[in-house]
């Protein structure tokens, strides 16, 4: 297990944005993601889409119709983007006023299941999901329309 916490990313008026830190990397799970691609000149149309559909989640807010479901039908594991697209970002998408970032990389296979740094990215979402659930439901994690209010780190 790893300690980690929420970071925010962005706090716009339509969504509020965050990701996932683990306390022993520098940088969050998305300024990862970030800097994997942000010079790979192969994914680049790939990778503008999805900062594209970051920024219009952020102004907008993020309605399912910009996500495409992955993960269990327990969780709330979503990926961007929807259309046909080499990379994948994983994402908790909790409302549509509430998303947390995860990690992603290039989607070679048929399922994200099939390549274990996506498998990965995917489970580490879905264990965190489950800790959120449970720390709203003891109290610890208090969910408003737009924020999550937290003091925890959490073990994943």
């Amino acid at each position: 297990m790893s300690e980690a916490e929420l970071r925010l990313v962005k706090a716009a008026k339509n969504c509020t944005i965050y990701s996932i830190q683990f306390l022993s990397e520098d940088e969050s799970e998305f300024e990862r993601f970030y800097a994997k691609f942000r010079d790979e000149s192969v994914y680049n149309e790939d990778f503008e889409r999805l900062l594209n559909i970051i920024g219009r989640i952020a102004d907008f807010g993020a309605f399912e119709r910009f996500f495409r479901p992955e993960g269990k039908m327990s969780d709330r594991v979503c990926a961007l983007p929807v259309l046909k697209s080499r990379l994948r970002l994983y994402c908790l998408r909790l409302s549509d006023k509430i998303l947390i970032l995860g990690n992603g990389g290039v989607k070679a296979t048929g399922t994200y299941n099939e390549d274990d740094t996506l498998k990965g990215y995917v489970i580490t979402l879905q264990n965190f999901d489950k800790l959120i659930t449970e720390g709203v439901k003891n109290g610890s994690i208090l969910v408003t329309e737009n924020t999550i209010e937290t003091k925890n780190t959490f073990d994943i």
